[in-house]
């Protein structure tokens, strides 16, 4: 027997007219999902499927941050709902991102931490980022750089220099994250930043912060003097 219509549900209890009467608040998570999803699998109807989709994925954060192999593993999960999950998150990043650009990083820390916590922080992989600033301390563009391993990341601090003169920077701010969780730098931290301090000096570049991602917090080089 399938259960996956809800046509047949009390019209209050619809997700689609809830969210019309009474705002995109009123919804679960698995109500958001569902309508986001719009059909379920055989036996299942929409809102079931997407509340055990986010028990399996634990919960809205590890559902949009999984990737596609890991999501065409899942049973009922077809390329146009995958699809749609990822646009979803790829929406949010770039929405983010567009608050973050101009934004004078003294100023407005908030903005740019929101940005860089939603796309750094469940990499599988050490990816390091370089916010790029004006004279007046506002990103003008933010680029990644490099990639590396769950372990360590290869900078190299001649393509970090480049990057910032092509894009007329005055100022950075390195970032990167640690797959693991935690944010204490390592020694390799400390002396890769050091390196790339004296490479952006040596042409007039300012390293404002070193920032390094961790699980929902953040270490900041800056305010621990270590820059």
């Amino acid at each position: 027997m399938e259960t996956q219509s809800i046509k047949s549900w009390p019209e209050k209890e619809r997700p689609r007219e809830r969210i019309f009467n009474h705002g995109s608040g009123s919804l679960s998570d698995a109500e958001l999902v569902a309508l986001l999803l719009r059909s379920g699998m055989r036996g299942k109807d929409v809102i079931s499927f997407s509340r055990e989709l986010l028990q399996q994925r634990g919960g809205l954060r590890g559902l949009f941050s999984s990737e596609w192999k890991g999501l065409e593993q899942v049973k009922g999960l077809g390329p146009a709902k995958i699809a749609a999950i990822l646009a979803v998150k790829e929406i949010c990043i770039r929405q983010l991102r567009e608050e973050m650009m101009g934004k004078n990083v003294i100023q407005d820390p908030q903005s740019v931490m929101q940005y860089l916590y939603t796309s750094m922080r469940d990499h599988k992989r050490e990816v390091f980022k370089v916010l790029f600033l004006d004279k007046g301390n506002r990103v003008i563009d933010e680029q990644d750089l490099f990639e590396g391993t769950v372990d360590q990341t290869a900078v190299h601090p001649r393509e970090v220099v480049k990057a910032a003169l092509d894009h007329h920077a005055t100022a950075v701010i390195l970032v990167h994250n640690h797959p693991s969780g935690r944010t204490q730098p390592s020694m390799e931290d400390r002396a890769m930043t050091c390196k790339l301090q004296g490479a952006c000096h040596a042409v007039g570049i300012s390293i404002l912060d070193h920032i390094i991602i961790g699980d929902n917090q953040c270490f900041s080089f800056s305010e621990h003097r270590l820059l």
